[in-house]
């Protein structure tokens, strides 16, 4: 019973070959040309015009992935010595406890700083017309500021600290050369 189908239905040839509409393509398509889909700082070598407000979201997911990493590494530190005298099932689940927990908590807030941090870049580089290393240490001290704000003004003033801190070491660690030309030397 033939059913009214035959070998050229199914992509079959005289040869044993078979053929799919679904790898005949372009190459075209998968050649890099001019406007590449690669996300580049503006600075950067074979830069598109992209800026800030395009690596955001890159930014913000991987703060928050790195976030969960450390809070996992944080959570199966203090699971060990929290559940040394448990055993068996009791311990496992007390372990899968603290690292689940510490890891959402650590994920969600790298996740909260990252946001502010490249909200702010953002705004700055809008509202100042370019983009440099005094907009990311500017960003990187609202964002502590504004993340402890809750805690009182001595604790506003260590978030901004570290802030500033964690940002000029970033930009001293990527930047030696720009900041060489910036300065004069």
């Amino acid at each position: 019973m033939n059913m009214g189908k035959d070998a050229k239905d199914y992509g079959l040839t005289g040869s044993s070959q078979m053929s799919s509409p679904y790898l005949n393509f372009n190459p075209a398509f998968v050649t890099s040309g001019d406007d590449t889909d690669y996300l580049y700082p503006e600075w950067s070598s074979g830069a598109t015009g992209r800026g800030r407000f395009e690596l955001m979201f890159s930014t913000i997911g991987g703060f928050t992935a790195a976030g969960g990493l450390l809070g996992g590494a944080n959570g199966v530190y203090a699971g060990l010595g929290a559940t040394n005298n448990l055993t068996g099932s009791a311990k496992r689940t007390q372990m899968i406890n603290f690292v689940a927990k510490r890891a959402a908590s650590w994920a969600q807030m790298c996740g909260v700083v990252a946001l502010m941090y490249s909200g702010m870049a953002t705004i700055l580089q809008k509202v100042r017309g370019h983009d440099d290393e005094l907009n990311t240490v500017a960003a990187g001290t609202f964002s502590g500021l504004l993340f402890k704000s809750t805690g009182g003004m001595r604790s506003c003033m260590k978030g901004g600290l570290t802030g500033l801190g964690i940002t000029t070491v970033y930009v001293a660690l990527t930047s030696k050369e720009r900041l060489k030309t910036m300065l004069g030397k």
